[in-house]
């Protein structure tokens, strides 16, 4: 295989058939990167795909994928809670693609980082980087409590905001169903439980790395902070759910390329 360019390959996952691109390079630490939402393999504004070519360019090799029913791949599109057996496809597919391969760092965001920490231990992954992780259960159109409170806290102390509800540009409407939203109080369902335990289970082989100003982040760590969990956080100064950023990207890279170097340190995958 050519190490110099970028493959596409299909990977057959219960029936149907996933596709893949793989940035290839000689490195025994791997990345693999899951795509989170209905977002295709290239990540929004093509950041999974520059990331990846950025990864492999300084030696490790790189795997991205569409899970069942997305971009490319055939099948039923049944959401993260139920991408299991696409990782565990993907993994095998990856170390069949680079036969040297030792050990393979899963990097996540939203819910494809919930997707890691559910099921990336008995997918073989040795160590995973979770951004802005998913543990919100919708029931409306509102972003979560605890971001409709960090946003009207710094909106109150904006003059510009005040003028604009005297000149009647506020959606009324709108403000009255998220301060009902306020004052019915924090609730954290299942989800949230079941991912905060999940990541529990990874002990300091989990990074998590959150965009200060996103809501799915603010989310995430008031509920961290109420079920008392202690877990490693690189907050990263930034409103940007994807880290479209330049400064963002940089710094994701940056993190990225530590826990890959960490996992080369180590030798071996840790037991689970």
């Amino acid at each position: 295989m050519d190490r110099t360019l970028r493959w596409m390959m299909p990977v057959a996952c219960e029936g149907d058939t996933m596709i893949a691109t793989l940035d290839p390079a000689v490195g025994e630490s791997g990345l693999l990167i899951v795509s989170g939402g209905n977002e295709i393999r290239c990540g929004a504004h093509r950041g999974m795909a520059l990331l990846a070519a950025g990864i492999a360019a300084v030696g490790s090799p790189v795997f991205r994928y569409d899970r069942r029913g997305i971009g490319d791949s055939t099948g039923s599109n049944r959401g993260f809670l139920h991408a299991r057996e696409d990782l565990h496809a993907a993994v095998a597919a990856f170390r069949r693609a680079m036969p040297q391969l030792k050990r393979i760092v899963g990097f996540g965001n939203c819910d494809a980082a919930s997707t890691l920490a559910l099921f990336g231990h008995d997918a073989g992954l040795d160590r995973v980087v979770l951004a802005n992780p998913w543990i919100v259960e919708p029931s409306d159109d509102l972003p979560p409590a605890a971001a409709i409170r960090q946003r009207y806290a710094e909106r109150l102390r904006q003059p510009g905001e005040w003028r604009r509800l005297i000149r009647g540009q506020v959606d009324l409407a709108k403000l009255r169903r998220g301060v009902a939203k306020l004052l019915a109080g924090p609730h954290d369902g299942e989800l949230a439980g079941t991912v905060l335990n999940g990541i529990d289970a990874w002990g300091d082989r989990a990074r998590i790395v959150l965009a200060r100003g996103d809501a799915t982040a603010i989310a995430f760590a008031e509920a961290s902070r109420r079920a008392r969990r202690r877990f490693m956080i690189e907050a990263v100064d930034s409103d940007s759910h994807s880290f479209a950023r330049v400064d963002d990207a940089a710094m994701l890279r940056r993190i990225v390329e530590e826990e890959l170097a960490s996992t080369a340190l180590i030798g071996v995958r840790s037991p689970t």
